[in-house]
């Protein structure tokens, strides 16, 4: 699905939001919901050629695979959880949003230690002992 047909979906689908959430919100959100998938689907592909150039790049570069698969995998979280707590922002629950973009950050951080410890090894191991 290219990028037009993305948008005129997401454009159709915020019209019809705002038409049915006074008659309807359940179904409202159901269809933000459903809508929000379908543009997940459909940019699928292109989230895997992302991940495949940014593996091979990496392996060019020589860089640990386990630090690219960790990067990889902060990225995945990033996105997942913007796109949870912007659904939740959707059906009003800006509280449970906020707690959601807050465990994002601690599973990022999490993931990001071992990088962190890496770096700073490294430029302790530059600098001269006494």
């Amino acid at each position: 699905m290219e990028i037009i047909q993305i948008v005129i979906l997401g454009v159709i689908a915020s019209i019809l939001y705002i038409i049915l959430k006074d008659v309807n919100k359940a179904f409202a959100f159901f269809l933000i919901l459903i809508t929000g998938i379908i543009i997940l689907l459909a940019i699928l592909r292109e989230i895997t050629v992302i991940f495949q150039l940014v593996q091979s790049l990496g392996d060019k570069a020589n860089v640990n695979g386990m630090y690219m698969t960790t990067i990889l995998k902060i990225i995945g979280i990033a996105y997942i959880a913007e796109l949870g707590a912007s659904l939740t922002k959707d059906a009003g629950l800006t509280s449970v949003a906020t707690k959601i973009e807050l465990a994002g950050k601690i599973f990022i951080l999490l993931l990001a230690v071992p990088i962190i410890t890496a770096v700073i090894e490294a430029i302790i191991s530059f600098i001269p002992s006494a």
